[in-house]
């Protein structure tokens, strides 16, 4: 059996600091304007970045986009003078095998409940988190079809005469027939073996528990499915062709003709770097690392790669929006999600990023504007005190329509009402100072754009102004602001009683997702979602799992409690001259405060428990979903104990003074004090 990582061999040098020696990301001493696109998946986020450095969706099909989950590595975009330069850095070699491992995993179940060997594909091609796809590495599964002179009726009867099939690929960056023939033996040879290794599994697992198929009871089945997955992992033939796919990853990256490698000490990639001054040969190479066409499918690295940094003379195509003087980095990364009823906290991915960002452009769709997740976001950015970094870009405004909007400022208006009345429903968690400060940087930093699908001289002159409008805002945020004289103080002791339910709000959804009580609002997550998130951080890959984010969780709930008790000092260092000083000397507090509850919220639940996360993911067999869950939720009850203001435990009180150590911190550092 492969023995897990215990840590001690993951690679130690962040990519970040990889991509660093090659294009060092330009900041606003450089007159750049840092710029993050936020927004859920499908907004229209990476269509829009499209527009602002001139990718043509056809010719250039950089970054690449779909209506699906589209952009999973960060994409960092400079404008600079020419060569054009990419930085491109990967997961993990431990990271890539366990992702095999898990669609695998899958992939032997289907196998088991009877599915054919298209099901079997499936589940072994795309990853159940829809963020790693193996068919972009090994190539799609393809059904052998008779031959007809007829075309599909099925595909007839759904077909719009106003569908536009995605353009066919130059001969050179294509898979050929004969590369994707070679590609589907190797498919068979591998569903074949899955077939074979899943039986022998089941029959092991059999002998111990008795028939699956047999068994009515979901908690039988589920350990029954536990067990089936341990023998698995027992079994040789799951490890060998685990590494035989292993293998045929890294042939891939042996396909690339251009460029530099530098690699880890096992050989696995670390950074590629290219430089080029022709800009079709250069965004050539580039798709191998971004690219999402099916005609590529076999050859694709995009599924392993973590970030994407690129500089050069981007610049939008239309001369109406070009300026030579402006400086952009320009941030996009992955969606924030679908749901627009359930908010999940921000990840920290893109949380730790909201200090560095001059600009936080929040993307969103005008059809169904400011949902959970964006709303969600604006919370986030406005609890951790960048509320005055905020802008909101409305996508798809071409498509807003109604019997009650009769034109384009009807429809303006329409969108904009929802601004307001995101912001008002936030002002119980915000309270009124930070709702303040987000509705009047909203006023003005709106922007309504339609048509981002289609080439720049096809879009209505409309939307072209107010996308000039945002590409100079964007410009603008570099400018430094003025800094002020002026600082609060504080009385410590309320803090405790602002707090008393910040623990609880965090770990109460989470006895819920774990089963230790029954929570309608937080139903019992699936036992492999848990295991999932066990397995990453038992590793130090990650702190979450899809939308499983325990530290995100417990930031959200700790920054929003002091973000509130922030906002009523007992005095001031000076007499505050207006309501903007005071909100701005706050501010710069909630951004301290923010950092440290980030460092915080790693380190108590993550950092200080590690072997314990290792032995929640070590259990196996009957019972383990409810061991696993009792281990996580005594990890949740060290992290943050219950705060009580009369009955203070030990453990309480190491946590309180923990936090109004990092408040102290912050006011001081700001110029304030704290009795």
């Amino acid at each position: 059996m492969r023995r897990e990582n215990d840590g001690s061999e993951i690679d130690t040098i962040r990519s970040w600091d990889q991509r660093e020696k090659f294009i060092p990301l330009p900041t606003k001493d450089r007159g750049y304007a840092r710029v993050m696109l936020v927004g859920s998946t499908g907004a229209g986020k990476t269509t829009l970045l499209r527009q602002l450095i001139g990718s043509d969706p056809s010719r250039d099909r950089f970054p690449s986009t779909s209506t699906a989950k589209t952009t999973i590595a960060d994409i960092e975009i400079v404008t600079a003078d020419a060569p054009f330069k990419a930085a491109v850095t990967f997961m993990t070699e431990h990271e890539t095998s366990c992702a095999v491992d898990e669609c695998l995993e899958e992939a032997c179940i289907n196998a088991i409940q009877g599915r054919d060997d298209a099901g079997i594909a499936d589940a072994l091609l795309e990853h159940r988190e829809q963020r790693f796809r193996l068919s972009y590495l090994l190539g799609a599964w393809r059904e052998d079809a008779p031959a007809s002179d007829f075309p599909d009726q099925y595909e007839m009867e759904y077909e719009d005469e106003n569908d536009s099939e995605s353009e066919p690929l130059p001969s050179e960056e294509a898979v050929g027939a004969d590369e994707s023939d070679r590609n589907k033996a190797r498919l068979n040879e591998y569903i074949a073996r899955i077939r074979e290794m899943a039986e022998t599994a089941r029959e092991a697992t059999v002998a111990e528990h008795g028939d699956f198929q047999a068994m009515s009871n979901a908690n039988q089945r589920q350990n029954w499915l536990d067990a089936f997955t341990g023998n698995l992992h027992a079994n040789r033939a799951f490890e060998l062709l685990s590494l035989d796919i292993m293998d045929a990853i890294g042939e891939r990256f042996a396909l690339i003709e251009s460029g530099v490698f530098e690699r880890g000490a096992s050989g696995w990639p670390l950074l590629w770097y290219y430089e080029e001054s022709d800009r079709g040969t250069f965004l050539r190479q580039a798709r191998w690392f971004s690219s999402n066409h099916d005609q590529q499918f076999g050859r694709l690295l995009t599924p392993l790669v973590d970030s994407v940094r690129v500089s050069g003379p981007f610049q939008p195509s239309d001369i109406r929006l070009r300026d030579d003087d402006r400086r952009l980095a320009l941030l996009d990364g992955e969606g924030l999600g679908h749901s627009a009823k359930e908010a999940n906290s921000i990840s920290t991915k893109v949380t730790e990023k909201f200090p560095e960002a001059d600009m936080i452009l929040l993307v969103d769709n005008a059809q169904s504007p400011l949902q959970a997740a964006p709303l969600e976001l604006i919370r986030s950015v406005g609890s951790s005190g960048h509320g005055h970094k905020i802008a909101v870009a409305f996508t798809h405004f071409d498509q807003v329509k109604g019997d009650n909007l009769r034109g384009h400022k009807e429809k303006r208006e329409h969108v904009q009402k929802s601004i307001g009345n995101a912001i008002d429903s936030l002002r119980e968690t915000l309270g009124a100072a930070v709702t303040e400060i987000l509705t009047n940087q909203l006023n003005g930093n709106d922007f309504y754009l339609g048509g981002l699908d289609r080439p720049t001289d096809r879009i209505p002159r409309g939307f072209i102004k107010d996308m000039r409008e945002l590409l100079d805002r964007m410009k603008e945020s570099a400018k430094p602001s003025e800094p002020i004289e002026l600082a609060p103080t504080y009385d410590i002791t309320g803090l405790a009683f602002a707090l008393r339910d910040a623990a609880d709000e965090f770990k109460n959804p989470w006895r819920g997702r774990l089963g230790l009580h029954r929570d309608e609002d937080f139903p019992k997550e699936h036992w492999t979602r848990i295991k999932a998130l066990c397995r990453r951080i038992a590793n130090l890959w990650a702190n979450e799992y899809s939308d499983l984010k325990p530290v995100a969780d417990l930031i959200r709930e700790l920054q929003s409690c002091i973000s509130l008790w922030l906002d009523n000092p007992k005095g001031w260092t000076r007499e505050p001259e207006d309501e903007r000083e005071i909100s701005t000397a706050i501010n710069l507090i909630r951004q301290r405060v923010s950092s440290r509850v980030h460092a915080l919220a790693e380190r108590r639940l993550i950092g200080a428990h590690i072997p314990k996360w290792q032995t929640a993911f070590g259990f196996r067999g009957t019972g383990s979903t409810s061991e696993r869950a009792g281990v996580m939720g005594e990890i949740y009850d060290d992290a943050a104990p219950h705060i009580s203001y009369m009955d203070t435990t030990p453990e309480t009180r190491e946590f309180l003074n923990e936090i109004e150590s990092i408040v102290r911190e912050a006011v001081e550092e700001a110029g304030g004090s704290v009795t």
